[in-house]
């Protein structure tokens, strides 16, 4: 009876797979053919909602079959099949827990099928998948909807950013987060977030707000899903984006070309042929197409200041808080990756870092580097000084063991990177006597400190430590003490480059010319007159207020709203000659002195508009110099702080110099020495040999020969052995005139 029964359901499932052929091919002549399968349909419908658990089929004709061949044709009858979605969403809200799994994935199949043939919209079908997702109990069904619910936000904004359905969605998930915090319902939120965040579907800042929500909430799960979005989902984004500009690597056109060319030539290979050719089109527009402004996450935040001392004081100080260590840990990289990166002002976060800066605390390097990146140019270096004092007692001392040692002297340095005035002469000085420590790490990074401080404090520093450069910036007063809040003044990097070669360049025409090198040129002339014709016209024009000059008897008058500015004295009398009384030499020599400042400041970018040629020879000049060269120490300071802000700061990079000293043990050093070795050793012919068989070239007679049976070459080599001796003599005789004339052909024409 089974055996006759599932022949039965075959031949029924045939019939129905050929009514469904044909009726998309001519609807309306099949159209009573389809309108009794959807009466079965509605039938068993019917029979099923008065028992919706059941498991058995009743009839020939299952529920299941039937709903499969009415979605793939519910578009040839939209007026017969307009309350099939309907039915189909009501079944699956209501009883999608009592369903079978097979009718219930058949369900939502139908409903992502009638989706796909714009039967129903997408809103319609995420409002009835998402709630499902977010309440059954099967971890299956849970699956199946979040892998739907995602490739339809795909699939909805591949051509163009469906906006009103992002929005939709985006206000749904917003809603589910700060309807109930304590609900672990909001972990689906962040998933969905994180995953079109990472496809770069979602880059907007609402989704940046979402997560927000989400890392404010207070369910742990939740909260650690928010935290690390801002602390690792910009890096998962470019991961992504790099695999997917990697997937049309490794086309090798000359390659296919050459196959096309001498095998046989079919329409497959043109084929192939031209859809490499497609590709490689393809890849080379998009590295010509100009980059997208992908911003990170931490960049779209609304309010970063509020964000930081909410998190901070919801999860981190508060005493209330059931985060577990590891939770509160992330949570405070992320408040101390905004303070660092916003420069933030959350002076309770240093008060809090006293109790767990000892090398006996858990995950300490963490809480070091938290604090490191927590630092910035606008913290008062009053708050950081007890900090760096207990780091220098409690890591720093000849009682510590070497690692803990390095790692405290690193973290010091990383502190003192961001605010350099959080530093005393009298500390410095002693952890700068670390250099001569006999263990490696310790010393490199003493070694570090001392760099550190030729660069950005060099008068805290004892004359026999500063080195070459600090004192002669400090004797000339091109190395000055950095005040608290001072930013630098910025400006194109590398625009002295580029105006030195400009220069050169027009002092050689002039030379290849015969003309005077240092003498200016005609534009040069005319832009200097118009200059200083600019302010007789200004003053001309504007004679009714203008500014009278009164001449003084003999006392200049200096007036200014700054005391900074005011120089002693004794300053420049040293500056001055021999004879300090006269006037002419005393400001002839000060101008001098000022002159190089002068010529430090270069002034292309003011008064001339770069080209796009000026903006090309600017980024070659850039990567053809050294980095000494092409950035003083001023600027490398400034290079430095911003890639301690941007960047984060891990355990790992605090830990790194202790590595130096730790001594390898036997197993070890032999590991490193395997690993280092190549398991498959090559000979260089072989490897050509190997390179030329990868792609696609032929081999030589002679090669050719070397792979032949030893059978095949027995009979040549038995008639080598039977020569006599005349015969070799004249082989030989005739290999020396073939090297004579230089081959088989001769050296004919030379």
């Amino acid at each position: 009876m089974g055996k006759r029964k599932v022949g039965a359901l075959e031949k029924v499932d045939a019939d129905l797979a050929n009514l469904q052929y044909k009726v998309k091919r001519d609807p309306a002549s099949y159209r009573d053919d389809f309108l009794s399968q959807y009466s079965q349909y509605e039938t068993f419908k019917e029979l099923f909602m008065q028992n919706p658990s059941t498991v058995e089929d009743t009839g020939l004709v299952s529920l299941k079959e039937l709903i499969e061949f009415v979605s793939h044709c519910a578009d040839c009858y939209p007026d017969i099949t307009a309350e099939f979605p309907q039915d189909l969403i009501k079944i699956l809200s209501l009883h999608h827990e009592e369903l079978e799994m097979e009718l219930r994935e058949k369900m939502v199949g139908s409903l992502v099928l009638l989706r796909n043939k714009d039967v129903i919209d997408s809103s319609t079908l995420l409002n009835t998948l998402f709630p499902i997702l977010v309440t059954t109990p099967s971890k299956s069904l849970r699956e199946l909807m979040f892998t739907k619910i995602l490739s339809d936000l795909k699939s909805s904004n591949t051509k163009a950013t469906n906006h009103k359905l992002n929005r939709t969605i985006q206000t749904v998930l917003f809603n589910l987060l700060t309807s109930d915090r304590a609900s672990p319902k909001g972990i689906w939120a962040v998933k969905i977030t994180r995953e079109l965040w990472k496809r770069q579907i979602w880059a907007e800042a609402k989704a940046v707000e979402i997560m927000k929500e989400a890392s404010l909430a207070d369910n742990e799960k939740v909260i650690t899903g928010g935290v690390r979005f801002f602390l690792g989902g910009d890096k998962e984004r470019e991961e992504a984006a790099e695999e997917s500009s990697d997937d049309d690597e490794n086309i090798d056109m000359s390659k296919l070309r050459h196959q096309a060319g001498i095998n046989k030539k079919t329409k497959k290979k043109e084929r192939q042929l031209k859809m490499a050719a497609e590709k490689v089109k393809k890849k080379e527009k998009k590295k010509s197409a100009p980059h997208p402004l992908n911003f990170s996450a931490l960049h779209l935040l609304h309010d970063p200041q509020g964000f930081a001392e909410t998190l901070f004081s919801k999860h981190v100080q508060n005493s209330r808080s059931k985060l577990s260590l590891d939770s509160k840990l992330l949570v405070l990289q992320l408040v101390s990756r905004l303070v660092g990166l916003h420069k933030l002002t959350v002076i309770a976060l240093y008060s809090y870092f006293l109790k767990y800066l000892t090398p006996r605390q858990a995950s300490v390097t963490s809480f070091l580097a938290c604090l490191a990146q927590a630092t910035h140019n606008l913290v008062p270096p009053d708050v950081l000084e007890p900090l760096i004092q207990k780091i220098a007692n409690e890591f720093v001392s000849e009682a510590a063991a070497a690692e803990v040692a390095a790692a405290g002297l690193n973290s010091i340095r990383e502190i003192c990177v961001r605010q350099p005035l959080a530093m005393n002469d009298t500390l410095l000085q002693d952890l700068v006597m670390y250099r001569k420590s006999k263990d490696k790490g310790v010393m490199m990074a003493a070694k570090g400190l001392l760099s550190l401080y030729r660069e950005v404090g060099a008068e805290l520093l004892k004359k026999r430590d500063r080195g070459k450069d600090a004192a002669i910036g400090l004797r000339t007063g091109e190395v000055r003490e950095r005040r608290f809040g001072e930013e630098e003044a910025g400006e194109i990097e590398g625009i002295e480059l580029l105006e030195k070669w400009k220069e050169d360049e027009r002092r050689k025409k002039r030379i290849e010319q015969g003309l005077d090198p240092d003498a200016p040129t005609d534009e040069e002339e005319v832009e200097a007159e118009d200059w200083k014709n600019w302010d007789v016209e200004s003053d001309d024009s504007d004679s009714s207020t203008g500014w009278i000059n009164v001449e003084s008897d003999g006392e200049d008058i200096n007036i200014s709203d700054s005391e900074d500015e005011k120089e002693p004295p004794a300053k420049k009398t040293k500056l001055s000659s021999t004879t300090p009384g006269a006037d002419g030499e005393e400001k002839e020599n000060i101008s001098k002195s000022e002159e190089p400042e002068a010529k430090r400041i270069s002034k292309l970018a003011t008064t001339r508009i770069l080209t796009p040629a000026d903006l090309a020879k600017l980024q070659e000049l850039r990567l053809a110099s050294s980095v000494t060269s092409a950035m003083p120490s001023n600027k490398r300071r400034a290079a430095m702080a911003a890639r301690h802000a941007d960047d984060p700061l891990t355990a790992a990079e605090i830990e790194a110099p202790g590595l130096l000293g730790k001594k390898s043990t036997k197993e070890e050093k032999i590991a490193m020495a395997k690993g280092e070795r190549d398991e498959h050793h090559q000979s260089t012919t072989a490897k050509r040999k190997e390179k030329k068989a990868s792609e696609g070239k032929s081999t030589t007679n002679k090669e050719k020969a070397r792979k032949k049976n030893f059978l095949m070459t027995l009979g040549k080599a038995k008639g080598k052995q039977k020569r006599s001796l005349i015969d070799v003599k004249k082989t030989l005789k005739g290999h020396l005139d073939r090297q004579k004339r230089g081959g088989k052909r001769g050296n004919q024409g030379h």
